[in-house]
């Protein structure tokens, strides 16, 4: 048996088949093609590009090393085809901004006004604007001052209250807490002047002294002045007395453990800057401090009340139709709040020059700094940019406010305000300022004063129905905690979604009644948002609830006094 064999073997072999026929196609009888030639014919001459094709590649099958060198005429012929070719008409990429990213309200304005102007589907907002109710009822304060007597003062803290209007009035609120924890004697605090504000104002020009003085005398001793026997051993110089440089937002344990054993020591302090120099998170007994200080302490001065109280009549009287209710809008959109966003707006090379020569007055190279890379696109997608009076038109009507609502607009002096104010007019003409409601006369005693004007326009906006912030900064941020504290928490504030608006204000093709549903939206959402419960690291000026307010009655629908 034949080792690979698995068969027994019998004896005999079986014959093998006979082999198949070669089936070669080139020998199959029918089968040349159109194109070849036949064993009878002679083959077709080849030209000389095509022998030399032929031995190419005959070479290259036979010797595969070669292509090795493959890559290094792969590069030469590259190399002569670049040197072949001219690159002086480079191809044009069109770059398509970012959605939000470009100032397009003036042709969405232009597109939707005829169909705003002719909706009437909706009643005036400002009836019917606030609905939402806390769940936990209505609020109101409870800030109490202390009935028994201090005891001996530790010693004298001075400091010096940096920025504008609100700035400020954060300084003089933690400067009373901090000294009344500290169980020191404040010094009438010293505005700081500065060259962006240029008020030369005093403490008693802007706020009530004697008031002040006399609400915290059970909580914290203030006086005008340091006695003349301790500034002896100083040379009868401030600067010359030890100053604190405290960081920002330091514990009150902080002003405790180092503050209050040199304040022992020395007995007469300096802390310069003071701005945001105290957490807001603080024990129960600082927080209630603050709130006596900003909400029942601070009263402006007598010219400031009077002259904001006349106004907010005339607001009343121009609102008759409304119940007396009118919109407060604060409009950010003076000349240096342009140039510090870096925002592009439709004013072209002048409004770039304007911007550029404003920036360099304001803010000597923080602009121009080597590295430093401004996107103006980014900045509006991200909300940052100051809403246009424009735009701020625009948002209310679609939030339904209708053309003959009363606003009072509180703002500085408005960049290139012929050109930028006429479309908020033309939405709103029922629109006053101080300036028409007042005569140049009543207003003679604060009109170079920028934080005199700007009290005149907090107390106004404080009493309106309606407040509209369109930029953020510490004026919306003490008006909020203010109104809450004024109307049994609920700020009645309207504070709308920049980026959301950045969107809408840039599509073209977006239809007034669309326009309209999401700006409706967004009124309720601020609605929701009235009444809210300060938060870890919350301001207590923006959120008195719990710290300076009591539940209520919920069925108690007065307005809480206010300062």
């Amino acid at each position: 048996m034949h080792p690979y064999n698995r068969l027994p073997s019998t004896g005999y072999s079986t014959p093998s088949p006979p082999s198949s026929p070669l089936r070669s196609p080139r020998l199959r009888p029918g089968r040349i093609k159109t194109g070849r030639f036949s064993p009878n014919q002679p083959p077709p001459v080849r030209t000389v590009s095509q022998r030399l094709a032929w031995l190419f590649l005959s070479v290259l099958l036979r010797r595969q090393g070669v292509f090795l060198f493959a890559p290094l005429i792969y590069i030469s012929c590259m190399l002569l085809y670049i040197g072949s070719v001219s690159f002086d008409i480079v191809p044009i990429i069109k770059h398509r901004p970012a959605p939000g990213s470009v100032y397009r309200s003036p042709e969405l304005y232009s597109k939707l006004r005829d169909e705003m102007d002719s909706d009437d589907s909706s009643v005036d907002a400002i009836s019917t604007i606030w609905k939402s109710a806390y769940k936990g009822g209505q609020w109101k304060p409870c800030v109490n001052n202390s009935s028994g007597g201090l005891p001996e003062s530790n010693g004298y803290i001075y400091v010096e209250a940096n920025g504008g209007l609100n700035q400020q009035r954060t300084s003089i609120c933690n400067a009373v807490a901090v000294a009344g924890y500290l169980n020191a004697t404040l010094v009438i605090p010293n505005f700081h002047y500065h060259s962006i504000w240029k008020d030369p104002s005093k403490f008693s020009d802007i706020y009530d002294e004697e008031y002040f003085v006399n609400t915290l005398k059970n909580d914290v001793r203030v006086v005008e002045e340091i006695p003349e026997y301790l500034m002896e051993r100083f040379g009868s110089n401030m600067t010359n007395v030890y100053n604190f440089r405290i960081k920002a937002w330091s514990s009150i344990q902080y002003y405790k453990d180092v503050v209050l054993p040199k304040l022992l020591e020395e007995k007469v302090i300096r802390i310069s800057p003071f701005a945001n120099r105290l957490s807001f998170d603080a024990p129960p007994v600082v927080q209630r401090l603050r709130c006596l200080a900003n909400y029942e302490a601070l009263r402006f001065s007598s010219p400031i009340l009077t002259m904001g109280e006349s106004l907010v009549a005339r607001m009343r009287k121009h609102s008759e139709m409304n119940g007396g209710k009118y919109v407060s809008i604060h409009l950010r959109f003076e000349e240096d709040m342009v140039a510090f966003s870096c925002c592009v707006f439709d004013g072209g090379k002048q409004e770039r020059q304007d911007m550029t020569a404003a920036r360099e007055i304001g803010w000597k190279g923080k602009f121009t700094k080597p590295g430093r890379v401004i996107r103006p696109g980014a900045i509006r997608i991200n909300g940052k940019c100051p809403l246009t009076p424009l735009e701020v038109g625009l948002m209310l009507r679609g939030m339904g406010f209708t053309k003959n609502t009363p606003i009072y607009l509180a703002s500085g002096k408005i960049y290139n305000a012929e050109k930028t104010m006429a479309p908020l007019l033309e939405m709103f003409p029922n629109l006053h300022t101080k300036e028409t409601l007042a005569s140049e006369e009543e207003l003679s005693l604060f009109k170079n004063y920028s934080s005199r004007m700007a009290a005149i326009d907090y107390t106004v906006c404080l009493h309106s129905e309606v407040f509209v912030t369109t930029q953020g900064g510490n004026f919306p941020h003490f008006l909020l905690g203010h109104r809450r504290y004024m109307y049994a928490g609920h700020s009645k504030t309207i504070k709308p979604d920049k980026r959301k608006l950045a969107l809408l204000f840039d599509s073209p093709n977006i239809g007034w009644k669309s326009l309209k549903r999401h700006l409706l939206n967004m009124r309720s959402h601020s609605d929701s948002k009235g009444v809210e419960l300060k938060r870890p690291n919350d301001s207590i000026y923006s959120f008195p609830c719990p710290d300076c307010m009591c539940r209520a009655n919920r069925t108690d629908t007065r307005p809480s006094s206010a300062t």
